[in-house]
């Protein structure tokens, strides 16, 4: 069995967590945890490991230094890939970045965003992939490529599935910038918090619920609701009665109706603490 994802050693990532909830941080604070090549490395690493632990039900994405994420190193740009003269080396980096999208984006886990300060660029675009979305009222974004002369590539898919392709052409093509007021009001995120301390109390009522879920019916889930946006209604339909069948013969289904006619929690939801 792999290691867990949380015991994996990261330069700009912090990974902490117990009760089966990773929380992992950015940690590249003095550059606002701008994304480099070794963070996309890092992430890539964890989020690997992640896709093959079953003892981990949630992944918290935050940033650290009070900013969630400033998008691509524009340093590491300009030192790796504006000198190139090799183009197709530079799109194979770029697409890189949207496989690690698409890895995040397929996680069994829950993956809930917290956001706080700036989400810019990428950090609009992991945004969109969270199952679970919060920010702080004065969270703020901005899909700030075409303001630099390029295109947010690979993060446009995730951010038209997520706001839809009328409101992600206004906001990419006038890089406009926006608070967590108006993030919610256009679905990038779910909830919104008053602040940073509060944002954690909303996070900590969220990841309660979310342990209360079968785990295995949660990944389930996912996989299903990715589906309905990737596959023909009829194949969709058929891979969620495969799986529903799967579910209710397994021993998560058969504890948790158990559960509920003996009015207790089932087995996967955490003690509380003091208790």
């Amino acid at each position: 069995m792999p290691a867990s994802a949380r015991h994996i050693v990261c330069e700009t990532l912090d990974l902490s967590g117990d009760d089966g909830v990773l929380h992992l941080t950015l940690n590249r604070p003095e550059q606002r945890n701008a994304i480099n090549e070794m963070m996309i490395g890092e992430l890539e690493t964890v989020v690997a490991a992640l896709a093959d632990d079953p003892t981990l039900r949630i992944v918290v994405i935050r940033g650290a230094g009070g900013s969630f994420c400033a998008g691509g190193d524009l340093k590491d740009f300009q030192r790796n890939y504006q000198g190139a003269d090799n183009v197709e080396r530079v799109a194979g980096e770029n697409r890189r970045f949207g496989r690690l999208l698409s890895a995040i984006n397929t996680l069994p886990q829950v993956v809930i965003m917290l956001i706080e300060g700036a989400a810019m660029g990428g950090g609009v675009g992991l945004t969109c992939l969270g199952d679970i979305s919060i920010c702080t009222t004065d969270a703020l974004f901005s899909m700030t490529e075409t303001g630099m002369g390029i295109p947010p590539a690979q993060i446009a898919p995730f951010v038209v599935q997520r706001i839809g392709l009328t409101h992600t052409r206004r906001l990419m093509l006038s890089a406009a910038r926006f608070d967590g007021t108006e993030a919610l009001r256009l679905g990038l995120v779910h909830q919104v918090a008053s602040d940073a301390t509060a944002l954690g109390t909303v996070a900590d009522a969220v990841i309660a619920q979310v342990l209360r879920c079968g785990p295995r019916a949660n990944a389930a889930t996912k996989e299903i609701l990715r589906s309905c946006l990737e596959a023909p209604l009829e194949d969709t339909l058929d891979m969620a009665a495969a799986r529903f069948a799967e579910a209710l013969k397994g021993d998560e289904a058969r504890e948790g109706i158990a559960a509920f006619h003996e009015k207790r929690a089932p087995g996967w939801v955490p003690a509380r603490k003091g208790a």
